[in-house]
């Protein structure tokens, strides 16, 4: 039965759900002039989330699904920077008063990449424009080969609570068919550097799902990671989606794993890491007992946005930088993708923004009802409706797709509370997408559910 519901669901190909809707269906009826709108807006009174993307690496690795580009010189990443300032400052002259900061996330590329002085000074910047206070966290993403001992102590001289380190695999052959030479030499060192600088929280990615990736090859990787007790993992599924990415065209895939061998990949880490003390957090993070993210889980308040599952409180994210994402009431605003045209926008003295979505009633519905599902792996569809001010029905009746699900023995309904099988959890985005509503509108060819 197991191995039919992989060979049913496992194959499709849907939304990871880190937003509802998702950004296939951002549309550029949301424009810079709906950003003002929604910037001037914001109740100063709540606290806010930061995220500064940088899109610009040494090397481009092959499975890479992110927004990035390759540079060897510097005055692309200098013109680059100038223009994130600008736009820094155009965001801060929109709000009533400097906005209370929550979080700020640097995200990529690879951050790092613009040194230590320039990184000190975009903090420095944003901290002149928007209120931090003593409990603001910041975080980054990090590149363990380029990380040399001067940057490690500015993320320490920042305060940077928490660093992201790219793994994805230490298995040789793996990382000769992904273009990324990683030893594991390389990363301990990583691991020493930022916890002497101070930073008290590190996160693993790894990927299972990559060319010529076994079950006892993922297992290897995860054991060699334990040994340096990150406080969280966040493991992925390979997403081969090379009419999207082109540089991906570069991997064998009669070399790919199959579903199947993707979901065994992915349960023998997930039980691996549970039995070393870590928690498992929805369907693609870990995290220590004692880590926020499995406090959030543990008192009903985890959240998911778009670095995946977070214990970040705050309803409205501001964007900096190409293809950086906000989240406003409103709805969510999406920057130019591409460097340049990115910098044009923001040199001519206007936003960014390319495209976005206002929000309906029921999208906030339904994106609560997927929320809750992504992160508990069930949902109280009754509860949910009436918060929002709908009947149960718009969602429960005449949803075939949750019918079929349920028949198969993915979930249980009872009450109007959709629930998923312990066993079955993996397929939860398939059952996220029960509730999805532009779905069949987007022409995005997403990752496999499995």
């Amino acid at each position: 039965m197991q191995s039919a519901l992989v060979v049913k669901y496992g194959e499709e190909r849907l939304p990871r759900y880190t937003s509802y809707p998702t950004t296939p269906c951002f549309s550029p009826r949301v424009d810079a002039s709906t950003y003002d709108d929604w910037l001037t807006a914001i109740p100063t009174e709540k606290a806010a989330s930061l995220y500064v993307h940088i899109p610009f690496c040494h090397s481009m690795c092959w499975y890479c699904g992110c927004h990035t580009k390759v540079t060897r010189g510097d005055q692309p990443i200098l013109t680059y920077l100038q223009m994130l300032q600008e736009e820094m400052c155009l965001v801060s002259a929109k709000t009533k008063t400097p906005l209370n900061i929550d979080q700020l996330h640097f995200g990529g590329g690879t951050p790092t990449i613009i040194g230590p002085e320039k990184l000190l000074g975009l903090i420095g910047l944003l901290k002149a424009h928007f209120d931090f206070t003593g409990s603001s966290q910041l975080a980054l993403e990090i590149d363990p080969r380029t990380l040399e001992e001067e940057m490690a102590a500015a993320l320490g001289e920042a305060e940077v609570h928490r660093a992201s380190i790219g793994v994805q695999t230490f298995d040789p052959v793996v990382q000769k068919a992904i273009n990324r030479a990683q030893s594991e030499e390389q990363t301990m060192e990583a691991v020493s550097r930022l916890r002497q600088a101070g930073v008290v929280s590190i996160n693993f990615d790894l990927i299972y799902g990559l060319p010529h990736q076994t079950v006892d090859s993922c297992l290897e990787t995860t054991r060699i990671a334990i040994e340096m007790r990150p406080e969280r993992f966040a493991v992925f599924g390979y997403a081969h989606v090379p009419s999207f990415k082109k540089h991906q065209l570069l991997i064998n895939e009669g070399a790919l794993p199959n579903t199947e061998s993707r979901v065994a990949q992915a349960e023998a880490i997930a039980e691996y890491l549970i039995a070393a003390g870590y928690r498992r957090i929805g369907i693609d993070h870990f995290a220590l007992p004692e880590d926020s993210l499995a406090v959030a889980q543990a008192n009903g308040q985890l959240r998911r946005n778009f670095q995946g599952y977070t214990s970040d409180p705050c309803e409205t994210l501001i964007g900096f930088g190409a293809s950086a994402i906000g989240r406003m009431a409103g709805g969510y605003v999406q920057n130019e993708a591409l460097p340049g045209h990115y910098a044009q926008r923001i040199a001519s003295g206007n936003f960014a923004v390319m495209k976005g979505h206002r929000l309906s009633d029921e999208d906030r519905l339904r994106a609560s009802v997927i929320e809750r599902l992504m992160c508990d792996f069930q949902a109280d569809i009754p509860a949910l409706a009436a918060e929002h001010g709908f009947d149960p029905g718009i969602l429960l009746d005449h949803n075939d797709r949750l019918t079929m699900l349920e028949r198969d023995g993915v979930l249980e309904k009872a009450g109007g509370i959709v629930r998923l099988r312990k066993k079955k959890q993996f397929l939860i985005r398939a059952v996220a997408s029960a509730f999805d509503s532009y779905l069949l509108q987007s022409a995005r060819t997403y990752s496999k559910t499995a």
